[in-house]
């Protein structure tokens, strides 16, 4: 083990079919989850495909488990439009669905020296949904201990964008009174528990059934949308993370404290040509205002990935899943999401034998 917890590879293991000497055997063919356009759920589907090859500086995972998150539902509809410049402007560029990734690794590139094949990794590879996804190095790291493959697969994605949310974005500070709007859901599960380990005081924001999950992850108030209003006046905030209910920037800035900060982090009701238009808005307005108004774009990277695993190994930090699905129930995993029903994150398992819990 290196200094940052990482396997040390002894030797280069070449990518084949299982011939070379320690590298284990590759199917050629692998189930998947694929789109051949752009929609909803209906679009899917449960696929035999060409496992992928990996370049130097890639690793082959043998997926155990992937996540799912709002970034997956955005590829799967290309909306909003903007981000066809990225995904594809009339087709996905990438067929097989998804990002966060659990599994071990099956084979590494010649250039690659943090992992050889069987090390448990978690982190990010696009096109996760499938048995096999080849990920940047840099994108992986070792799977917390203690965690399983479908705990391990929902942090990535979420928990990194929930760290960069309230450390980068919002310069969050202990000792300050923190918001959390949509604390339910995969982000805000996260973001929650994460303002604790930076030693504030945390409001939640969510809804009836959700109050029990939003308390019990250690928020100190929790707020029912549905029978309390935040900007109400009767309380000021140092810092708004919003994640989820697309209240107008004028209704958030109610709550906030004279110098206090606003980080808009979601809304799907953004418009669908950018999908953005309030936190333009926000940052248009920000510099003529004392309040500080912001948003960001997450980029998972290893050094986040270290800091969620040092937090989860320190108890400060636990994944939430509602359910876990199997790979061939990942429409149905992808529908459950878009209800809006979900407590936490939604796991897909790629494991054998694995079913929906």
């Amino acid at each position: 083990m290196n200094a940052t917890g990482a396997t040390t590879r002894r030797a280069a293991t070449p990518v084949g079919d299982g011939d070379e000497a320690g590298s284990p055997a590759v199917p050629q063919k692998m189930q998947a989850i694929v789109q051949a356009e752009y929609g909803s759920a209906d679009v899917l589907r449960h696929a035999q495909i060409d496992k992928p090859e990996i370049s130097a500086n890639k690793v082959l995972v043998k997926v155990r488990a992937a996540g799912l998150d709002r970034g997956t539902w955005h590829y799967m509809t290309g909306l909003p439009y903007l981000a066809r410049l990225a995904f594809g402007l009339r087709v996905p560029k990438n067929p097989v669905l998804g990002l966060d990734v659990a599994g071990t690794v099956a084979a590494v590139g010649s250039k690659v020296t943090r992992f050889q094949p069987g090390d448990e990794v978690f982190g990010v590879a696009r096109g996760s949904f499938a048995e096999y996804a080849a990920a940047r190095e840099d994108k992986l790291a070792p799977k917390p201990a203690g965690l399983s493959f479908e705990q391990a697969a929902v942090v990535p994605v979420s928990a990194s964008t929930a760290l960069q949310g309230l450390r980068d974005a919002g310069r969050v500070e202990a000792g300050q009174k923190v918001l959390i709007v949509g604390a339910s859901g995969g982000v805000g599960t996260y973001a929650v528990q994460l303002a604790k380990a930076f030693g504030t005081d945390v409001t939640g924001v969510c809804s009836t059934a959700k109050v029990d999950l939003v308390r019990a992850i250690g928020a100190d108030h929790v707020l029912d949308y549905t029978r309390e209003d935040f900007a109400d006046g009767s309380h000021s905030y140092d810092l708004i993370i919003d994640i989820g209910g697309n209240s107008r920037v004028a209704r958030l800035r109610r709550a906030l404290t004279p110098k206090g900060t606003l980080v808009i982090l979601g809304g799907e009701e953004g418009g669908r040509l950018t999908g953005m238009s309030r936190q333009m808005g926000a940052l248009a307005l920000s510099p003529f205002v004392s309040q500080r108004l912001t948003t960001f774009i997450a980029k998972e990277n290893l050094a986040d990935l270290a800091t969620l695993s040092q937090l989860i190994g320190a108890g400060e930090l636990t994944p939430i899943i509602d359910k876990t699905y199997p790979l061939d129930q990942a429409p149905d995993a992808m529908r459950h999401l878009e209800a809006g029903r979900v407590r936490g994150k939604v796991a897909i398992s790629v494991g054998p034998g694995e079913g929906q819990r």
